[in-house]
């Protein structure tokens, strides 16, 4: 059965981060420790329940997708074991699954967004003005289009209880200088591809995903948080799939959808998941693992 956390805590570690889902300890001054909680982030607001077994989904699909795209696109994974990082007296079986031993990046403060369909930010923002991220899209697109090919659009690094808000390449060059802007641009989009393609051949359509990057003390770009997993991505089944319409989806759009029903104005604190929902929640992830991964939760 899948472990559940929703706050970790490792004595003698220095935590350096408490994210929306994950928490980074110090492993000396060149590796990091980083841990997915079973934390769930909706409209940038951190959830009160937690969806058990969540961050072992997590972690184990994004090493997959870090280890296909390696040769596109070096990562912050360094291969070192978990349980040899752990402080002693930790349960190994609570961790193991959901931890990682990375380099120690200066991560790169952009979103980086790939887009391959007009859903989410993306069509509210076409609907108010033809464009996305400062992108002329064709006009007469509908919702979930399948674009005439995968566009950039990046968006804020929002702290916690903030919004990301959609910014234009120019702004990414401004804030991040032009060599760098580009190589990420470059990057999100080839990683997109390639993922798309695969995920097409089992039967699911990746309609956006965010990536994070970093850079080493030499300047060189690495992929780094996490990959291609239904927090970070859009993805929705094949055969369910119809323009026009919000389609069904292996990720987090199932709490969203839920949210959107409430009267609630996603400010902290969010409210509280049926158990429904939560189950829902965690066998559309489980789904997501199985289908791409080919890795089945017990």
């Amino acid at each position: 059965m899948p472990t559940v956390l929703s706050h970790s805590t490792l004595p003698g570690l220095t935590l350096l981060h408490r994210g929306k889902v994950r928490d980074v300890y110090a492993l000396g001054a060149d590796e990091l420790l980083i841990v997915a909680s079973d934390r769930l982030s909706a409209f940038d607001v951190v959830l009160p329940d937690p969806i058990p077994g969540k961050g072992e989904m997590l972690t184990q699909i994004s090493n997959f997708w870090f280890g296909r795209t390696a040769a596109l696109m070096p990562n912050h994974l360094t291969g070192k074991s978990v349980a040899e990082a752990l402080p002693a007296g930790v349960d190994l079986a609570l961790y193991e699954k959901r931890s990682v031993v990375t380099r120690r990046l200066k991560p790169v403060p952009v979103e980086a967004i790939a887009r391959g369909y007009l859903i989410g930010s993306g069509w509210k923002d076409y609907q108010a003005g033809g464009t996305v991220c400062g992108i002329r899209l064709p006009a007469g697109l509908r919702q979930a289009e399948k674009l005439p090919e995968p566009i950039f659009t990046p968006s804020t690094k929002a702290a916690l209880g903030t919004h990301d808000e959609n910014i234009g390449f120019d702004q990414v060059v401004a804030t991040i200088g032009a060599d760098l802007a580009e190589q990420v641009r470059v990057a999100t989009l080839a990683i997109y591809r390639h993922a798309a393609e695969y995920a097409a051949e089992r039967g699911i359509l990746v309609a956006d995903t965010k990536l994070e990057f970093g850079t080493d003390a030499d300047g060189r770009l690495y992929v780094m948080d996490e990959m291609l997993t239904p927090d970070s991505s859009r993805f929705w089944p094949a055969e369910e799939y119809r323009a026009g319409t919000s389609p069904p989806s292996y990720d987090k759009q199932f709490v969203r959808d839920y949210l959107e029903t409430l009267d609630w104005n996603k400010q902290a604190p969010g409210p509280i998941l049926p158990r429904a929902v939560i189950e829902g929640t965690a066998a559309k992830y489980a789904e997501a693992l199985r289908r791409l991964a080919g890795i089945t939760i017990d």
